[in-house]
């Protein structure tokens, strides 16, 4: 007598075709939500870039300050995206109040993580109204220096006399002090002059005096001031201290101390090395 085993048991066809009809119910009823969702995102950040767009060349057309046009169109467009974002979720069938309840939340949470970042935004909204520096401006702040291209919700952009760009937080812009550069429109150009002590001082200071009156960019009102100001170690100085458009200051501060040198030579007036005299003294 032959024995054999049963056949395997086997899935039934009806389960198979069960699975399948869910996936597709599941797949008709949810994917619409999910094509509707990423189309309203691109359309509505189309739609909130070409808004941005519009609201800065309409800033610029009524020339509003260019720090207030940068630092409102990002502010802007954030708001834009935030209302994307909040639509887009909505077609996927999210309740919007339990959405905002635990976005509010997590901006809780990521506030408190993020405290430097909402610092840097504290302090670009003080920027923007106590007005320290505007584009344009050369400043020093936040361990560098440079001219002022955009001022930004979290941060200032800086671009440094050899054309590198710098991205300096606003907190770390404002925990310090801002020296602007170009706020006035004059400036005083400090210079520091050594002679000799053999030399002869009056012969010094008209040579000076003729250097700054042959420079047109020094200005005549405030006048120029030449003072013999230390007795140093190595040398006798002059402080040389002409007023310039700030726009100059710069060129007449190359120009003149060239000059200097020139006419220094010119005349035999040396302008002495550091030095120090040693004297020895033997003991029997």
């Amino acid at each position: 007598m032959i024995f054999q085993d049963p056949p395997a048991d086997t899935p039934p066809a009806t389960e198979e075709l069960t699975l399948a009809e869910r996936a597709q119910e599941f797949a008709l009823d949810f994917g619409p939500r999910v094509l509707a969702a990423v189309l309203v995102f691109i359309i509505g950040w189309w739609v909130a870039k070409l808004l941005t767009k519009l609201a800065r060349r309409t800033m610029e057309a009524r020339s509003i300050d260019a720090m207030l046009v940068g630092f409102l169109s990002h502010m802007v467009y954030m708001a834009l995206m935030t209302l994307v974002v909040i639509t887009a979720m909505g077609q996927l069938g999210v309740q919007m109040t339990s959405f905002i309840a635990v976005l509010g939340a997590a901006g809780l949470a990521v506030g408190f993580a993020l405290q430097g970042s909402l610092s840097n935004f504290a302090a670009g909204v003080m920027i923007i109204l106590f007005r320290p520096f505007k584009v344009g401006d050369y400043v020093e702040g936040g361990g560098t220096e440079g001219v002022v291209l955009e001022i930004l919700i979290f941060a200032t952009i800086l671009r440094t006399r050899d054309n590198k760009r710098i991205v300096v937080p606003n907190a770390a812009m404002t925990d310090g002090n801002i020296v602007n550069h170009t706020a006035e429109d004059t400036r005083r150009v400090d210079m520091c002059f050594g002679i000799s002590y053999a030399d002869d001082i009056p012969k010094a200071e008209k040579v000076l005096k003729d250097i700054l009156d042959a420079e047109a960019r020094i200005l005549k009102d405030p006048a120029p001031d030449i003072l013999l100001a230390e007795l140093a170690d190595s040398s006798v100085n002059f402080y040389v201290r002409p007023w310039v458009k700030t726009d100059d200051y710069f060129d007449v501060l190359f120009h003149v101390t060239r000059e200097v040198k020139l006419q220094f030579d010119a005349e035999s007036i040396s302008i002495p090395f550091p030095q120090r005299d040693v004297h020895l003294h033997q003991v029997a």
